[in-house]
């Protein structure tokens, strides 16, 4: 498949999906977004191990485009709102994508940016990384990766900074817990997390992310102490965890790390 705006490889059982408009700071509108879906689509079919989000250039994204974010002025409500789902379905597809994420991110990261990397299930920033949700100050709201920043950063730190518009550093991303590191490196401390997660068993990523999305929102009660139950039960029996278990057993790598 080709595209515009992105880059798409995929090597030993890590897939790599690059925002490629440097020239534009690769600023997102309605043909990333359509591109954006239709890649995590295809890469659904067939899941990697790991899926890791860059951009090439000076910065991870400017947010939303200005033509398109003009364009938008032109529209009628029903338009928009259609548009608006567009950009939706990207947040809630990166966010419930089925193998873990990695968003690695450098420079500016602005308005929607955030909501990209609030969705990846691990996110590492280089010192010179800034963001902003500066929504507000055109008169408009974060309101579609509302949910997904708000869940990361909680609701105290968003009304601040959802309603002040202000500019902050990759050190107040980490303590506001946006970003999980700060790297001197991004690119070496990059390369040093995918070996973490490719070292671990990739069918048991999946069942753990699935987990955690699962008991978001379920209270603690007797359904859930018999769906987690059923879950370890199911992956103890499973053919990645009996070669896990015995890999361990045996003093040998599991089989899944020589595939990576």
């Amino acid at each position: 498949m080709e595209f515009q705006f992105l880059t798409l490889s995929q090597q030993g059982g890590v897939a790599r999906l690059t925002l490629n408009r440097p020239d534009k700071h690769n600023a997102f509108g309605d043909t990333m977004i359509t591109e954006l879906n239709q890649a995590l689509a295809l890469l659904a079919k067939e899941p990697p191990t790991v899926l890791v989000l860059a951009a090439n250039g000076k910065h991870f994204s400017a947010g939303a485009d200005l033509a398109w974010m003009k364009s938008q002025v032109n529209l009628d409500e029903q338009s928009n709102l259609l548009d608006a789902r567009e950009l939706a379905r990207l947040m809630h597809s990166l966010d419930r994508f089925p193998s873990p994420t990695l968003a690695l991110v450098d420079g500016a990261a602005f308005g929607g940016a955030l909501g990209l990397i609030a969705c990846c299930d691990v996110a590492l920033a280089s010192r010179r990384a800034r963001f902003c949700l500066s929504e507000v100050k055109l008169g408009l709201i974060p309101a579609v990766i509302c949910p997904f920043v708000a869940r990361t950063m909680g609701q105290r730190q968003a009304r601040r900074f959802m309603l002040s518009a202000e500019q902050f550093d990759a050190d107040t991303a980490f303590r506001l817990g946006l970003v999980h590191q700060v790297c001197d490196d991004l690119a070496a401390e990059g390369e040093a997390m995918i070996a973490t997660l490719t070292g671990n068993g990739p069918k048991a990523m999946q069942a753990c992310k699935a987990l955690l999305h699962t008991i978001e929102h379920h209270p603690f009660d007797e359904a859930l102490a018999q769906l987690t139950a059923e879950a370890i039960a199911r992956i103890r029996v499973s053919k990645e965890g009996q070669e896990g278990l015995g890999a361990f057993f045996d003093k040998r790598p599991p089989s899944w790390q020589g595939e990576n």
